[in-house]
């Protein structure tokens, strides 16, 4: 297990460095000026010099990442380039409203989605099964940009029963509980579908197993075979799905944060891209790719741990 650990580490930093490499590439590759971008047709040539002195633009690429790997092993994300405040400092404050919106869009996914795929199981090849399945189907097809358009113009423009905008009152609880539901029900109702499909479709190959035979043998209901002695084995599986829907769920707070105009590490993202703020931009990048990073290496570490037959096939 240690050996499985240690490689699957390695193989996370691997990433992390080409996940830089790449964003570096990038940034560099992006047509037009960004000084004059930024500053405007009227900038002198001199404002320009200093913008790309202050965001390290003058120098060449590969002295520019390698600054900037020396600089995040020191923790130092750079200067933002408008305020003169650390990136760090920024994404600090903008990062939990982001983890918020990401975790109460997974766990409503999974409060739903996991019992719509075992209740498929159970009537399976029924009319129940057929209408989850078909609402799955659905959850899954529809965007979240277009969710989060179209409960906005329902239940804030509409009805006026949530906030259309922003995170709630700071410090009111109950304010950010109601400015968080339309949110993380626009990214997570595509996640209700992808559970409840992984959950039903892992749940059948686990119901032909030995030992669900013999308690069904001792005359367990279906109900209790299913949720008691499948759903266990069954959610194995759902470990890896929720690690890559991090991700996704990360990028699709992107879309919810600009249209709901909620702080985070999303709305960050797009501000500093539309300004040329490359400092902000890549600290941003680089604290999302490294906590999609680390769930994804917990995410394989907890699978190996409660099935050992996982270390054979992925060591």
């Amino acid at each position: 297990m240690l050996n499985y650990a240690f490689k699957r580490v390695m193989l996370g930093i691997l990433i992390l460095l080409f996940t830089m490499m790449v964003m570096y590439v990038a940034v560099y590759l992006i047509p037009g000026d960004p000084a004059a971008v930024a500053l405007g047709p009227r900038a002198t040539p001199e404002m320009k010099a200093d913008l790309l002195a202050r965001m390290g633009l003058d120098q060449p690429i590969y002295i520019q990442f390698s600054s900037f790997i020396v600089n995040i092993l020191h923790g130092d994300l750079g200067l933002d380039v408008w305020s003169n405040r650390e990136v760090s400092a920024i994404i600090s404050e903008t990062m939990p409203n982001t983890m918020i919106l990401a975790f109460a869009s997974i766990g409503w996914a999974l409060a739903l989605g996991i019992p719509l795929g075992c209740f498929s199981v159970i009537y399976r090849n029924s009319f129940v099964d057929r209408i989850i399945g078909i609402l799955s189907v659905s959850f899954i097809a529809i965007p979240s940009f277009v969710v989060a358009i179209f409960v906005l113009l329902i239940f804030a423009v509409q009805l006026r029963w949530l906030p259309a905008i922003g995170a709630g009152e700071e410090g009111d609880i109950l304010s950010q509980a109601r400015a968080l539901i339309l949110p993380a029900f626009a990214i997570g109702l595509g996640w209700v579908g992808y559970l409840a499909r992984m959950v039903r479709a892992s749940m059948l190959e686990v119901m032909g197993e030995q030992h669900i035979r013999t308690a069904r043998a001792f005359g367990l209901s279906e109900t209790r075979v299913v949720f008691r002695y499948a759903l266990a084995i069954s959610l194995i599986p759902v470990i890896s799905l929720i690690a890559v829907g991090m991700g996704g769920i990360i990028s699709g707070s992107v879309f919810a944060e600009i249209i709901f105009a909620r702080p985070g590490i999303g709305n960050l993202t797009y501000n500093a891209v539309t300004s040329r703020n490359y400092p902000v931009v890549m600290g941003a990048v680089m604290v999302t790719t490294v906590f999609y990073v680390s769930i994804t290496v917990m995410a394989d570490l907890l699978m190996a741990y409660t099935d050992p037959r996982v270390r054979d096939v992925l060591k």
